[in-house]
């Protein structure tokens, strides 16, 4: 006997309007369910605030040294000292170094070099006119060749007194490319045209041994400046008076007889 005919569904009866809301919504959840499942490898959208954006590292500056102020000399550990009776650079100018940054340490003295102005001959012996000669020499230095200062260390005038230059700190501009460890000394006046005064001699020979004693330079580093570079200065005259004075039984050997700064003389 088949089954389905001994027991015969019962017919169905209404619908209620109820279960057929009810039937619908829960397909429509089930659907979702199905649908959140099935999108949940698909991440949440990132908006442009929450990027975590990773920039390389920024590399620092690389530092760079400041270049060095000159430091005092001459020479590591040396005292500075001006010769007694130096004029000193205040009572004739009142301006300092032009531009610092282009000036060097002197260092180690270990020569000196003699020369002239060169440029007129003078023989003012007043203390105001050498004044403003010395000015006169620092400013055309300065502005017309582009230094730093004056280019000599001393200089004598021909009433035989010693002013002050430039700082003996620093190295001088007085012999191209042979500054270093150089003490530039010159006597104002142009001796091509003139001769030195007996009193510029006299202070030339005391400056130069006291000079050569404190940084024990010997009487053969001591030069004129057409000895070290193709040029007329000292001039004919002062140049003269140089290799007499320089020789043996010359005023400065005989000054510093006994010390060992003469020994190299024949």
């Amino acid at each position: 006997m088949d089954e389905s005919a001994a027991n015969p569904s019962p017919s169905p009866g209404p619908v209620d309007r109820r279960d057929v809301l009810r039937l619908v919504g829960l397909a429509g959840l089930a659907g979702l369910l199905a649908g959140c499942q099935s999108q949940s490898a698909i991440p949440d959208p990132v908006w442009p605030n929450d990027l975590q954006v990773t920039r390389p590292p920024t590399a620092p500056p690389i530092p760079v040294p400041p270049r060095p102020m000159p430091q005092p000399g001459p020479g590591p550990g040396a005292v500075v000292t001006v010769p007694d009776g130096v004029i000193r650079r205040l009572q004739w100018t009142r301006s300092g170094i032009a531009r610092p940054r282009d000036i060097n340490p002197l260092g180690r003295v270990s020569r000196i070099t003699v020369h002239h102005e060169g440029v007129t001959p003078f023989s003012a012996t007043g203390q105001d006119m050498v004044a403003a000669r010395l000015e006169q020499v620092r400013r055309a230095h300065v502005n017309g060749n582009g230094w730093a200062d004056i280019g000599y260390h001393y200089i004598i005038d021909p009433a035989g007194r010693v002013w002050e230059g430039r700082s003996i700190r620093f190295q001088g501009a007085h012999v191209s490319g042979q500054n270093e460890n150089n003490i530039g000394v010159m006597c104002l006046g142009n001796y091509e045209l003139q001769s030195p005064t007996s009193q510029t001699t006299t202070r030339l020979d005391r400056l130069l041994g006291d000079l050569m004693r404190q940084y024990r330079v010997p009487i053969n580093r001591v030069f004129t400046h057409r000895e070290l570079d193709k040029t007329a200065c000292p001039g004919a005259s002062l140049q003269r008076y140089m290799n007499t004075t320089r020789a043996r039984g010359g005023r400065l050997a005989i000054a510093l007889a006994d010390t060992d700064l003469v020994s190299t003389l024949a």
